[in-house]
């Protein structure tokens, strides 16, 4: 397979990014904690630079307890101030807003000694498409402030949020590069949804996501679907899945199209399991 995918929006949020930099005192980087780096956008890197930031692990629900625990100590060791969060459940905010509250405070020291008292800390929210960035906003701010969804895209334009803690937030579209240099990197995106299924063939992007399954979590595929993983290839799983699940057209024909789509959909919401793409040690 080979992915790439660039809409014009994603060029404009780029450019809308290098323009409002200037306006903000933090920026928060989403992230997936399934995928830690390949959903660490280079571009954001390249745009930020020095700016004081905060990387933020979202849908650690879904991912592998342990393996977030190595992820936290990994970029702590890169100097890079990490929150574990699972913004559907609530879990990790406090902490966003206290990181906030560090980062930025000599910049409020330095403005309350000129006298100004209570100025909000303007934040920049940023990352790859479906990340939940919008779900984390709404927990942030108390109330529904931004539109959700489970596809990318969501969020179209620019707008100030004000949160709690005396924070106000830049939300703005989600942005992917423009080239997948590693298809590998391309194909993890598209598993965990950052990547738009409309544009894929999800039949193959199945396949691959079984194959990759069967090397980190074979035991979890067996325990979900009540099949046998071992000496058999990833069609041949495939094909079992979808009789057990009775993805079966006219003429007794496997109805791939049908079983991919659950195989994606569990995997995204974590009825699989707890299964982390990435981990430090593979580094």
């Amino acid at each position: 397979m080979n992915i790439n995918w660039f809409p014009g929006h994603m060029k404009k949020t780029r450019e809308l990014l290098q323009k409002n930099l200037k306006l903000v005192d933090i920026v928060y980087e989403l992230i997936d904690s399934r995928i830690p780096l390949s959903s660490r956008n280079p571009e954001i890197e390249k745009i930020v630079h020095n700016k004081p930031r905060v990387v933020i692990m979202n849908k650690s629900d879904l991912s592998d307890p342990q393996i977030n625990k190595e992820w936290i100590e990994y970029f702590k060791k890169q100097g890079v101030n990490t929150v574990l969060v699972d913004a559907i459940k609530n879990k990790g905010i406090s902490r966003i807003i206290s990181e906030t509250n560090d980062a930025v405070k000599e910049k409020q020291e330095r403005l309350l000694k000129r006298g100004i008292k209570n100025k909000p800390v303007r934040a920049m929210i940023v990352g790859i498409p479906n990340v939940g960035k919008s779900t984390l906003i709404n927990t942030l701010a108390g109330k529904k402030s931004a539109k959700t969804g489970d596809r990318p895209g969501v969020t179209k334009g620019k707008q100030w949020i004000k949160l709690k803690g005396n924070i106000e937030l830049l939300d703005t579209p989600g942005i992917l590069w423009p080239k997948f240099e590693d298809q590998e990197v391309a194909l993890k995106l598209a598993f965990t949804g950052a990547i738009k299924d409309e544009i894929m063939d999800i039949e193959t992007l199945a396949l691959k996501l079984i194959e990759k399954l069967l090397i980190l979590a074979p035991d979890k595929i067996e325990a979900r679907y009540n099949v046998s993983t071992e000496n058999k290839t990833a069609l041949q799983v495939m094909d079992d899945i979808a009789l057990r699940r009775g993805c079966i057209l006219k003429g007794q024909e496997i109805d791939y199209s049908r079983v991919a789509n659950i195989l994606l959909d569990e995997f995204r919401d974590g009825t699989i399991g707890f299964i982390s793409l990435e981990r430090p040690k593979n580094i």
